[in-house]
């Protein structure tokens, strides 16, 4: 009995010994990450996004447009040096990989970015439309129905074209002609 507590003693004292070490940090070499990809149009459209309305404002006044063409001109200036800039990297970077899975990578990745102008090249085209309408008058009202899309819509998409009850029975029927 007396050999059993020595062990049971010994056991009890080396767990102690272990807690009672301090914790001392690992020194680790700081791992390098990349900057997340965060799109700049939608920077440039929060920087924006501050107008407020004044008490008794009158919808899609003068200010009002005014400050959707300033936020529209960026957002369009912004993607066409996007797009300019992909243009170049392409011509820079195009190498001729001897092993086919490097090969397969670029290609991929040329797609991808390919792909990616693509749709903001159509951006550009609606940013176009957009400015057309704020020019004829039109900009903030419904194509659906004729009502004001409403201000924090347009401050959240202004290339929006249908008021939110409209977009949502656009989307209803999409959901329903895709079944």
């Amino acid at each position: 009995m007396a050999q059993k507590k020595s062990l049971m003693q010994k056991a009890i004292d080396a767990a102690k010994k272990v807690v009672a070490k301090p914790l001392v940090p690992k020194k680790v070499a700081k791992k390098v990450v990349a900057k997340p990809l965060v799109p700049k149009k939608v920077g440039a459209l929060k920087q924006f996004n501050s107008y407020t309305p004044k008490a008794n404002e009158k919808y899609m006044n003068k200010s009002q447009f005014k400050h959707f063409i300033k936020i529209l001109n960026e957002w369009k200036l912004e993607l066409s040096n996007d797009i300019d800039r992909t243009v170049s990297n392409m011509q820079v970077e195009l190498t001729a990989y001897a092993d086919p899975n490097d090969r397969a990578s670029q290609e991929s990745d040329m797609a991808l970015e390919l792909r990616n102008r693509d749709r903001e090249r159509k951006l550009i085209k609606k940013i176009d439309g957009t400015l057309l309408n704020i020019s004829n008058d039109e900009y903030g009202y419904c194509n659906g129905c004729g009502e004001e899309i409403g201000l924090n819509r347009l401050l959240a998409r202004p290339t929006a074209t249908l008021c939110i009850d409209c977009k949502t029975l656009d989307e209803i029927r999409e959901k329903k002609m895709a079944k």
